[in-house]
């Protein structure tokens, strides 16, 4: 057993607290949205120029101007303002947004984040991952442990383009949560029904293993 992307997004959604500025990246992330605590008051935000998103229109509602990053439809809330990218990008690289959600292709055990391009293949550009990993106080990462091949994407280095140095703080995949910082990879959660020895041959990163996991 393991996480589903929902059971992810919702592990993902405690990261936030109230009165949190959020930036949610395309896929996995964008779940997040859908569970934002009862009662707490989270503003996301798109670089593409939105503050304050609602959530996504229903089959039918769907105003194609109206748009996040990811070129995803959404409604606006009585409070979301507009503006250009220069003004948006200003707030994520002046440190104004406390906590950006991304997904990644690889994770390195030092925090190294790959998640904008595979060498040979045709990529329109970074976008503004890099300035979302060097200007935002917190990068939280989902993503599934495992590519598609089955080789781990956690990794002991980056082999793929670099998005970002030692950038990231936590990592959610299906396998569980790792947090990284001083003591280096540590699994802090272990998904239903994951073992830590399951955990560590899905693993190529070395990592420690947080002390009420291991009683």
């Amino acid at each position: 057993m393991a996480w589903t992307r929902e059971q992810m997004a919702q592990r993902a959604a405690r990261e936030f607290r109230d009165g949190y500025y959020v930036n949610l990246g395309i896929g996995i992330p964008t779940m997040v949205a859908n569970y934002i605590p009862e009662g707490m008051t989270v503003t996301l935000q798109s670089e593409n120029g939105m503050l304050g998103m609602g959530p996504f229109p229903y089959p039918g509602d769907e105003d194609p101007d109206l748009i996040n990053a990811g070129k995803q439809t959404i409604t606006e809330l009585a409070d979301s303002s507009y503006f250009d990218s220069a003004t948006s990008f200003g707030m994520i690289r002046g440190g104004h947004i406390d906590l950006s959600i991304l997904g990644a292709m690889q994770v390195a055990q030092n925090g190294d984040l790959a998640n904008w391009m595979i060498p040979g293949k045709m990529v329109k550009g970074m976008g503004g991952a890099m300035d979302l990993v060097a200007g935002v106080k917190q990068v939280v990462i989902i993503m599934d442990h495992n590519a598609r091949d089955g080789s781990p994407k956690l990794l002991k280095e980056c082999n793929l383009p670099l998005t970002g140095a030692g950038v990231v703080d936590l990592v959610i995949s299906d396998v569980g949560v790792f947090e990284i910082g001083g003591s280096g990879l540590v699994l802090t959660e272990l998904a239903d029904g994951v073992t830590v020895d399951e955990a560590r041959k899905r693993t190529d990163a070395d990592f420690s293993v947080a002390a009420e996991i291991a009683a």
